[in-house]
């Protein structure tokens, strides 16, 4: 990925104030919700993301300032062959295949062991073949992480996403139907190439929800905030209520207070995958009216005069 200072315009001495707002600028101009006919905007908007995940950490933000995390977020470099390695100073971690392994040619076996012969190593990293002569596999190559940020419909629904890996390849993703934040998708095949004829590493992409502007994510759960009228409150009633999947009826309650949460059972997050689905927590938001009504304010008078009660009581 780009240099996320370049990918949000801003500064490395910007504040934090400067980064949330050129972050929020940008996703709300590159949302898909308003670029449905634009193919680079959820390039764009998945960028903007995975770099506000950077420099909206202000740990990751100081990490990757100082050069120990890519723009990924991952840890940078490779330790160098030769210095302070030992005798004969031949070492390197995170090998080809994601494990650690380290070479000494200065007279005894890895790690100070007898018996060593370096040719053995090669041997079975070049020619496929150990030092008894069986077939050994070639080492994989390095796996790729990426991040593709989506539409909470595309999350529950399914469909497609782009994301571009570390490397600068495009991808094109699809998102299973009911898919949780965070969650990871397997790409075989599609990370670096192994250096030594192996099989080419997997593509691991994880898929991040984007805020939506009505629901809230709790796992599988969905939460709305419906807002209600006072008499709907204190009399009960049918209201209209949105889903993902467009809008439905809702009874709400007599005597319903404001934060009273019903549940719509099947309404959150499909299921998949032998997961259950997950329902629709509608959490009712009382609203007075925007003018000043006098028939409610002496009503309100007769009642904090004749008919007092204490909610907040213990």
């Amino acid at each position: 990925m780009r240099d996320p200072y370049v990918i949000l315009g801003v500064s490395k001495s910007a504040s934090a104030d400067e980064i949330k707002k050129a972050y929020r600028k940008l996703a709300k101009k590159f949302h898909p919700d308003q670029n449905k006919t634009d193919p680079k905007a959820q390039e764009k908007f998945s960028e903007a993301n995975s770099a506000y995940e950077i420099l909206g950490d202000e740990k990751k933000k100081a990490q990757f300032d100082r050069g120990e995390i890519d723009a990924e977020g991952k840890p940078r470099g490779y330790e160098s062959f030769g210095a302070g390695a030992g005798p004969g100073g031949f070492r390197r971690q995170a090998g080809p295949g994601g494990g650690d392994f380290e070479f000494n040619f200065g007279g005894g076996g890895p790690r100070g062991g007898a018996g060593f012969d370096p040719s053995d190593i090669f041997e079975g990293l070049f020619s496929g073949r150990g030092r008894g002569g069986g077939q050994r596999a070639a080492p994989r190559g390095e796996d790729l992480g990426g991040t593709v940020t989506v539409p909470l419909e595309k999350a529950a629904l399914g469909g497609d996403a782009r994301v571009i890996l570390p490397n600068g390849r495009t991808l094109d993703v699809k998102i299973p139907a009911g898919i949780e934040d965070g969650k990871q998708i397997r790409l075989k095949g599609q990370g670096n190439p192994s250096p030594y004829g192996g099989e080419a590493g997997d593509a691991l992409i994880t898929v991040k929800i984007a805020r939506h502007p009505h629901f809230k994510v709790e796992g599988r759960d969905l939460r709305l905030d419906l807002p209600i009228t006072l008499y709907e409150a204190v009399l009960g009633g049918k209201v209209e209520a949105r889903t993902l999947t467009g809008a439905v009826e809702l009874t709400v309650p007599p005597n319903s207070s404001s934060g009273r949460t019903l549940r719509l059972r099947g309404k959150g997050l499909p299921a998949t995958g032998g997961t259950p689905g997950g329902d629709l927590l509608v959490s009712l938001k009382i609203v007075l009216p925007e003018s000043v009504d006098p028939e409610l304010e002496t009503l309100m008078r007769r009642w904090r005069d004749t008919k007092a009660y204490r909610p907040r009581e213990g």
